[in-house]
């Protein structure tokens, strides 16, 4: 499962600068899957998506932090537990229900991304 930061944000940051992927960012900011990785140019993700890792992407959310699932690996290969759920102050930090993931694919994805 990747984590979802609910509506409960206070918009206090601590979350962002703990992930190790950067798939934090603030609301309404424009994200790149380049962001804090090692991809650059076309890709194909894990799951098969082909995208620009370079071009901006749209926001998920204009009100509060939000994670980019595609990026979220629940810090697995880098920390024991995900940092973002560690530091909120409010546990707005939460698995998603609607994205459910194998610790190997987590894995995967973070293989990819940094070029283990």
């Amino acid at each position: 499962m990747a984590i979802i930061i609910t509506d409960e944000c206070i918009n206090c940051g601590a979350c962002e600068p703990e992930c190790p992927n950067t798939a934090i960012y603030e609301g309404a900011d424009d994200w790149r899957y380049s962001d804090g990785t090692e991809l650059e140019g076309d890709v194909v993700l894990p799951g098969g998506k082909e995208v620009n890792s370079d071009e901006s992407q749209e926001p998920i959310s204009d009100e509060v932090y939000y994670i980019v699932p595609d990026k979220c690996t629940e810090c697995k290969g880098f920390h024991e537990e995900p940092q973002c759920a560690a530091v909120c102050p409010v546990d707005c930090c939460v698995p998603d229900e609607d994205i459910e993931e194998t610790e190997e694919f987590l894995l995967q994805k973070q293989a990819f991304m940094h070029k283990l």
